[in-house]
């Protein structure tokens, strides 16, 4: 394939530390690695490029419009966040749009395509995100260390892992929160709890190596989101081989699988006290979590995300043939990053 120039649309800001600025980054690295240039922008300001590359249906409309009026022959792909799926193209008509206009769409995780139209769906592949090699670290041996890593909004249920400390009397827990507050109620909330709860402490927002340090001498990690597009931090903790106990949404099975002995329902602290409780006091239990997480190492590898974008460029540039014979519901494999298959 010819180098191509593309631009990845984000709405997440240069030097923030938002998943979707962490994902347009990475994607922007294997585009370059696989020969075109690439660059990421927070809008589309006219200048020439071969293929657009939008993240967030919503927030990035402004650019898709602009795009697909100057330019409707040339092609556009749309990657869907958590908040797109599982909230606003259910309510937003830019979101719908956007949508609409793209000429594929990406989710980060197959359990994403269930919230879309058989015809939406025909245009949709599975990209997982991926993670460099992290070297996992021994964790604390006086306490078991669980590590809650996310900017604390009310889609992450933020609090959950620390209020299931409460039904956790006289355990040698801790649990340690990381990210930014998004609000000033979210960081008065934070540290009224570190008041009344001594084994539970917010950090607020570290850099990201210092947050991997965290996250790489944990015994467990807790993802309590209400809603995910496929978190990168759970990637994270794939790759390192760090047990997950996540919240039974949809986003995070499509990640973990199906079968993942580790999920609580949504929202239900004293599930997962009972849950983080199993895993400090029953070693083969956590170790059973561990397999199950390492399992999934090659669906985290940058070479399986590489050669999914590539496989995607490509498919854009081969435009709308194959569309017209693919039966409706259908999900193009052509760059589907791993096995949409139950695991």
């Amino acid at each position: 394939m010819n180098s191509l120039r593309v631009l990845i649309v984000t709405p997440a800001a240069p030097g923030s530390r938002h998943g979707n600025r962490v994902t347009a980054l990475r994607w922007a690295g294997h585009l370059r690695a696989l020969g075109h240039e690439a660059e990421v922008a927070l809008e589309w300001d006219g200048h020439d490029c071969d293929v657009l590359v939008a993240l967030h249906a919503r927030r990035s409309h402004g650019a898709i419009h602009a795009w697909k009026s100057t330019h409707p022959a040339l092609p556009l792909a749309l990657v869907l966040t958590g908040t797109d799926l599982y909230r606003d193209i259910r309510s937003d008509a830019d979101a719908r749009a956007s949508l609409r206009l793209a000429d594929r769409l990406v989710v980060l995780q197959p359990r994403g395509v269930d919230e879309l139209t058989p015809a939406q769906r025909a245009k949709t592949g599975v990209i997982f995100q991926s993670v460099r090699t992290l070297q996992r670290r021994a964790p604390p041996r006086s306490y078991f260390l669980v590590t809650v890593i996310g900017h604390l909004r009310d889609e992450k249920d933020p609090f959950r892992a620390a209020r299931a400390l409460a039904h956790l009397p006289q355990r040698a827990i801790r649990v340690v929160q990381l990210g930014q507050a998004m609000t000033p109620e979210t960081g008065r909330e934070a540290r009224a709890i570190m008041r009344a709860e001594p084994r539970y402490r917010w950090l607020g927002e570290l850099d990201h190596a210092g947050a991997m340090r965290w996250l790489a001498r944990s015994h467990a990690m807790v993802i309590s989101s209400r809603m995910e597009g496929g978190a990168h931090v759970v990637s994270e903790a794939i790759a390192m081989g760090v047990p997950v106990i996540a919240s039974a949404i949809r986003g995070n099975i499509g990640l973990l699988g199906e079968d993942y002995p580790g999920y609580y329902p949504f929202g239900n602290e004293v599930a997962l006290a009972a849950l983080l409780a199993r895993a400090q006091s029953d070693p083969a239990w956590l170790a059973t979590l561990e397999a199950a997480v390492r399992a999934r190492a090659r669906q985290v590898d940058p070479a399986t995300e590489r050669a999914a974008i590539d496989r995607l460029i490509a498919d854009l540039i081969r435009g709308r043939k194959s569309e017209r014979t693919r039966p409706p519901g259908s999900i193009p494999r052509s760059y589907v990053g791993v096995s949409m298959r139950k695991k």
